[in-house]
């Protein structure tokens, strides 16, 4: 019994649509991964390969599907380096109707290519359901189980990296600034009992939720601490924080003490010098 589903162009446009909806309005990773894979790994070269070879016997089944994904996996990394010399740089929305667009354009050049062509000259997509057999050559039927093979290989290790994917390095950045929010004008001589200020900041790029906890210390004595501050991975913190010097001297340390979660050595450190006047 034969089964025949067209050029195959009508689902595919509609599942481009689907992902576009899907990433919008429902951002569910695992569902982005399951229509994303396809979006990226195969409709991109399946539409430009219906483009360019319409007629149906120029290439046999497993040719085509084996280019459509090799042209895919070529496409999608050249979209983004044109992409990535554009002002719209390389974010999930450019990349995503970008990509779309192709697909599109080169879907609508294949219909057009197609509607030329007589229906049985055209390519159809068709499924045969029968008893299996091993008729043929038998290099061919080697070469078609390996390429089947290597290709679902390919996308296992695909979605096992996106699904998986490495952590990058594990930091976090710590600053000071002065009041004008640049690192210029830090206070540099007060008084005692007068109070000094700078603007903090933490920024989380340690890949997971940290809790972070501030000293200030002037000259080895602690002076205000600030905490607990939770952040997310690239989450900022930048506050106004204040210390209040009880003694005079001349070049005294004024030193910003961070540590992470339930660490009790200190992870970061920087300071400042000031002049304590009487």
């Amino acid at each position: 019994m034969k089964i025949k589903l067209g050029s195959g162009l009508i689902p595919q446009n509609l599942l481009v649509v689907l992902l576009i909806i899907i990433i919008v309005f429902a951002p569910s990773l695992v569902v982005r991964i399951v229509f994303g894979l396809p979006f990226v790994l195969f409709f991109p070269g399946y539409s430009l390969i219906l483009a360019l070879f319409p007629k149906k016997y120029r290439l046999g089944n497993i040719e085509r599907i084996a280019l459509s994904f090799g042209l895919s996996i070529a496409v999608a990394p050249l979209i983004g380096l044109i992409l990535n010399y554009t002002p719209l740089g390389i974010t999930l929305y450019s990349t995503l109707y970008s990509i779309t667009g192709f697909i599109f354009a080169m879907s609508l050049i294949a219909w057009i290519r197609l509607r030329r062509l007589g229906y049985l000259e055209r390519f159809n997509i068709e499924f045969e359901i029968k008893k299996p057999t091993w008729s043929g050559n038998r290099w061919d039927k080697v070469l078609s189980v390996i390429l089947v093979v290597s290709i679902l290989a390919a996308i296992g290790v695909l979605s096992y990296v996106i699904a998986s994917p490495k952590v990058g390095e594990r930091f976090t950045e710590f600053y000071i600034l002065g009041l004008s929010g640049e690192a210029i004008d830090y206070p540099k001589e007060i008084r005692v009992g007068e109070e000094g200020k700078v603007i903090v900041g933490i920024v989380n790029r340690e890949h997971e939720v940290v809790s972070y906890r501030m000293e200030v210390m002037i000259d080895g004595v602690k002076n205000n601490e600030v905490g607990p501050v939770v952040l997310d991975h690239e989450q900022k913190w930048e506050e106004i924080v204040s210390f209040i010097p009880d003694k005079a001297g001349d070049n005294l340390k004024v030193g910003f003490i961070l540590y992470m979660n339930e660490e009790v050595e200190p992870q970061l450190e920087t300071h400042l010098w000031i002049d304590v006047t009487n």
